[in-house]
């Protein structure tokens, strides 16, 4: 179930089924809005965070349901895998996308199902098939007599599932989806990190699908921090959010160009984050001066705050960096969810709820008192 929060809205009238819901970035989001969502999830690390903060799971393989196995929901969202052909400039990269396009019509034309899972199962890399599951989910829900189309979905990946999200809004355009689809900037949204993501809205019923409108001025390399402006505000620095860590540092990425240590991506605390992967945990942070000398290095609570999770969010299970840096910002994911779901642009009621968020048990411990 959701946790109540005492700033968000009241409930309105959607239901949330989450794809390939990793930690829960996405479904706190959802959370902030007084939606509910439940997540399916293989990941038993994943699903150990999300248990501890109390959102609705299902551990199992998406591949495994349907539709039909969450009757309520009437938003479909997802993140699925997509590695196998986001190596940009690659020959397998480059076939492995190929492949996905023409499986995506292989779904439109209605093949049957049991043909297509078995080409799926001949591909050198089992994921690649995985970016079709919204799609199939879709499809059933519009050809399922017995149940209804999804009034809104939303899907987010890395850049290079563009093409895959355009394929998409073409099908969904042929079924009476309104769509829209680009590439975000994170940082635009007030994440303290520079992050491109590929986002698709599509709604039925005469509503008009929008991406969401920037807030926040983008980071460019090298350029002063814009000031407020009467459209957007200036871009989030880490020691925005970072507030225990006193004095200015840097972070050193752990991988670089060809193997050589000197050109290792840097950011100053002055600055946004680089995108925040899975091995974020290995990134040295240093004194920001000519001595450079090592401090700690970012807890796993620190790491989640450049991803917008809050500060108590109860991180859990093993493989914590790779959960961290798989996941959705919560703040990009409640940008993007208002404007799909036809909200209110989010504001401080919603900042100050994602920021004061507690794990049920404490903010029941926290309201006895």
């Amino acid at each position: 179930m959701t946790v109540a929060l005492p700033h968000q809205r009241p409930p309105v009238d959607f239901r949330i089924v989450d794809l390939f819901a990793g930690p829960g970035g996405l479904d706190m989001a959802a959370t902030v809005l007084g939606v509910p969502s439940v997540g399916i999830e293989w990941d038993p690390n994943a699903v150990t965070t999300r248990t501890a903060a109390g959102l609705e799971t299902v551990h199992g393989d998406v591949r495994a349901y349907g539709p039909k196995h969450f009757p309520e929901a009437n938003v479909l969202a997802g993140g699925p895998p997509c590695q196998s052909f986001t190596v940009a400039g690659t020959g397998a990269g480059r076939r492995a996308l190929e492949d996905v396009l023409e499986f995506v019509q292989r779904l439109v034309d209605r093949e049957d199902r049991a043909d297509i899972d078995a080409a799926l199962a001949k591909m050198d890399d089992e994921r690649t098939g995985l970016v079709l599951e919204p799609l199939r989910w879709a499809l059933d829900a519009i050809d399922d007599g017995e149940l209804r189309p999804y009034d809104a979905i939303v899907l987010e990946q890395v850049p290079a599932a563009l093409r895959v999200w355009e394929k998409y809004a073409e099908v969904l355009t042929k079924e009476g989806y309104s769509v829209d689809c680009d590439i975000l900037h994170t940082e635009a949204y007030g994440v303290p990190q520079t992050r491109r993501r590929a986002i698709l809205v599509a709604r039925r019923d005469g509503h008009k699908a929008t991406l969401p409108d920037p807030t926040h001025h983008r980071y460019r390399k090298g350029a002063p921090r814009p000031p407020r402006d009467f459209v957007l505000d200036s871009w989030v620095a880490m020691e925005d959010v970072l507030t225990e860590r006193r004095s200015p540092f840097q972070v050193v990425s752990n991988y670089g160009t060809g193997g050589d240590p000197k050109l290792r991506g840097r950011r100053r605390s002055c600055e946004p984050s680089a995108t925040v992967t899975g091995k974020v945990s290995r990134n040295r942070i240093v004194t920001d001066d000519s001595a450079e000398r090592d401090l700690p290095r970012l807890s796993h609570s620190e790491a989640g705050r450049l991803q917008t999770f809050p500060k108590r969010f109860p991180w859990s299970g093993g493989d914590i960096a790779q959960q961290i840096g798989n996941a959705v910002p919560p703040r990009l994911g409640i940008h993007v969810l208002s404007a799909a779901l036809g909200l209110a642009v989010p504001g401080k009621d919603e900042w100050h709820a994602l920021a004061e968020w507690s794990p049920r048990s404490e903010a029941e411990a926290d309201a006895s008192h």
